[in-house]
């Protein structure tokens, strides 16, 4: 399987490890940057491309790593075709690929140890999609929102909650 990589300067030595392992496990790999080491870089020009790739090639799957993890899996989300799953645990890890069909895991590399984010990393690979109906469903609206922005339509018997964006003041609040 093809793993594109990317990080920023505080995943850069466990992508470097990350990128030997599954190497050696047989996975192609394909690293996004950053080539070097540079104390002041940022993560959305290598994490979007290395999403954008996993997106765009079936078949294949992205790591992308910070020091939490965090604003790597906002930026891979931000690219259409991505569901990017933020691992913590073994468990995270399988659950985004068996439930979510994710295709970039998200990995913190000052939140676990190299050895920690290496289990992550290989569970959410080896892990199939269930192909649940329940899980495809899910999956398919998601996809309907990223291309039409319409949300989907609410359970029988619920009913929409006015937002703050749209809530009217009413006659008897006080004028501000």
């Amino acid at each position: 399987m093809r793993v594109h990589l990317g990080s920023d300067h505080a995943g850069f030595e466990l992508k470097q490890h990350l990128a030997e392992r599954i190497g050696a496990a047989g996975h192609e790999v394909v690293d996004h940057g950053p080539l070097t080491y540079d104390p002041e870089d940022d993560y959305p020009p290598y994490c979007l491309r290395a999403a954008a790739a996993a997106a765009g090639e079936p078949g294949s799957l992205g790591v992308v790593i910070g020091g939490s993890g965090n604003g790597e899996q906002i930026a891979a989300n931000k690219v259409r075709g991505v569901r990017a799953a933020l691992a913590w645990s073994l468990e995270t890890a399988k659950l985004g690929r068996q439930h979510n069909n994710a295709n970039v895991v998200a990995v913190g590399a000052r939140m676990h140890t190299a050895e920690e984010a290496t289990s992550f990393v290989e569970a959410f690979l080896a892990e199939p999609f269930s192909n649940d109906p329940r899980h495809e469903r899910r999956i398919a609206m998601l996809a309907a929102y990223e291309d039409t922005g319409a949300l989907p339509p609410l359970p029988a018997g619920a009913t929409e909650q006015p937002s703050a964006a749209t809530e009217q003041p009413s006659a008897s609040a006080p004028d501000a």
